[in-house]
């Protein structure tokens, strides 16, 4: 019997044994192609050069707090980080996770304000079917309906607008240019609704992750939220922890939307799962505000700029950037697209087959022509989920994609190192999974 505690007790996993490259291998040896541990693992489970890196970072020194010490990993990685970030972009905090990077960028939004003499700025407008991670103030920024429902008295007040969900949300014979534009005016009705001198932060995901399933913004969206939010003096706060760190083609998933946040969150390709890490970055004049004033974040964890963890992302870099392992994820991510496209474009259950890179996303419909979705009861993702794994291939299937209880949709986030041939073996076995239970 074991006395882990799992995710789910009524169906507690099997044991893996090691991992090979972009597959992970169970205990009696069943190889499963991995593409769908939340877009962590971009360099695959067995990159000698990481785990080389941290290695070496455990004889010279494991710990040291940075109450008292840095490290040169945690400088060298902050040093990377800066050189290749969006425009303004100057410092980073270190910490272990996506949801500790969105609760520090939250606190940090706070907290500039008071040191810059506004304290009424505490509101946060962020978006439906949005997810910044599973701590409390993260939870409350997130809109998913079904994440949030249980522990809703606990959470603080935070505003949701309609997220750029072009498949579900532009109207019929609506041009992008006017769905955007609506989108647009939806956001600065919030803002005028709230008071604009109460507003500390607009928050979004790029591409949205796990709660829509690869979803973009259309081409001017975050150039209209960025003059917006310069307009009414608010901080764009922007969430990369699944969509950044090259997992969309490049470095910083904003890149792509010619707009450079005032504080940005990362994590999971950053570490790549050789080491939990993740990190927020801001701007000069926010650490200024800081330094200036108190001088001191009012905030903290044990495990801030792990040297080992910090270790471990600077190689995940230097593979990225300079062993030009991201070079590989847009043609890797034009072929599992086009083959996705190919396999499926046509299945009378596939609604939309959409995303950036390696990181795409199907989304079922029990009708194509009126995209009604199934019946939430027939947990068709998880009944897919589950064949898939049966198959040999871990993908990441959502329920709840419409409002956090209808519609389903297969986010697929694979590894960077991922070859030809196992993108067919991919879309191969996600096609006789989804036959088998649709």
């Amino acid at each position: 019997m074991s006395h882990v505690f799992p995710r789910n007790s009524k169906s507690p996993p099997p044991l893996v044994q090691h991992g090979d490259g972009p597959y992970l291998v169970d205990r009696n040896g069943k190889r499963f192609l991995d593409c769908g541990d939340a877009a962590v693992s971009c360099l695959g489970h067995s990159d000698a050069y990481v785990t080389e890196a941290i290695k070496s970072q455990l004889d010279q020194v494991a710990f040291a707090h940075t109450g008292f010490f840095t490290s040169h990993p945690a400088e060298a990685l902050a040093d990377k980080l800066v050189k290749h970030a969006p425009d303004g972009l100057e410092r980073v905090y270190f910490v272990s996770g996506g949801s500790e990077a969105m609760e520090a960028a939250l606190k940090l939004a706070r907290q500039y304000y008071l040191e810059i003499g506004q304290p009424e700025r505490h509101r946060i407008i962020a978006r439906q079917q949005s997810y910044h991670g599973n701590t409390l103030g993260a939870l409350a920024t997130g809109g998913n309906a079904w994440r949030r429902q249980q522990f809703a008295p606990m959470l603080i007040d935070v505003s949701h607008v309609a997220p750029c969900y072009a498949y579900r949300g532009k109207a019929d014979g609506e041009t992008d240019e006017a769905y955007v534009k609506r989108l647009l005016a939806e956001i600065e009705d919030e803002i005028q609704s709230l008071g604009p001198e109460t507003v500390m932060g607009f928050v979004a995901e790029p591409v949205v992750g796990a709660t829509l399933g690869a979803v973009p913004a259309l081409e001017g969206y975050f150039e209209g939220v960025r003059e917006i939010c310069d307009r009414h003096g608010i901080l764009l706060i922007l969430d990369e922890v699944m969509c950044g760190m090259g997992r969309t083609g490049t470095l910083f998933a904003c890149e792509q939307d010619k707009v450079s946040p005032d504080i940005c969150a990362i994590a999971k390709g950053l570490g790549a799962g050789y080491q939990p890490i993740g990190a927020m970055l801001c701007s000069k004049s926010i650490h200024d505000a800081i330094e200036q004033g108190s001088g001191f974040f009012q905030h903290g964890h044990t495990y801030l700029g792990h040297p080992v963890a910090c270790a471990a992302a600077l190689a995940v870099l230097e593979r990225l950037i300079d062993q030009a392992v991201l070079d590989r994820v847009n043609p890797m991510g034009d072929l599992l697209r086009n083959m996705l496209n190919e396999r499926l474009g046509q299945h009378p259950h596939v609604g939309d087959i959409r995303g950036r890179g390696l990181f795409q996303a199907v989304e079922l419909v029990a009708d194509r022509t009126t995209k009604t979705p199934f019946d939430p009861e027939a947990k068709t993702h998880a009944r897919i989920k589950k064949a898939a794994f049966d198959e040999g291939l871990i993908c990441y299937p959502m329920g709840g994609t419409i409002d956090g209880r209808r519609g389903d949709h297969i986010l697929i986030a694979p590894s960077f190192i991922i070859s030809e041939a196992q993108v067919e073996e991919l879309v191969d076995k996600l096609e006789r999974a989804i036959g088998s239970v649709i």
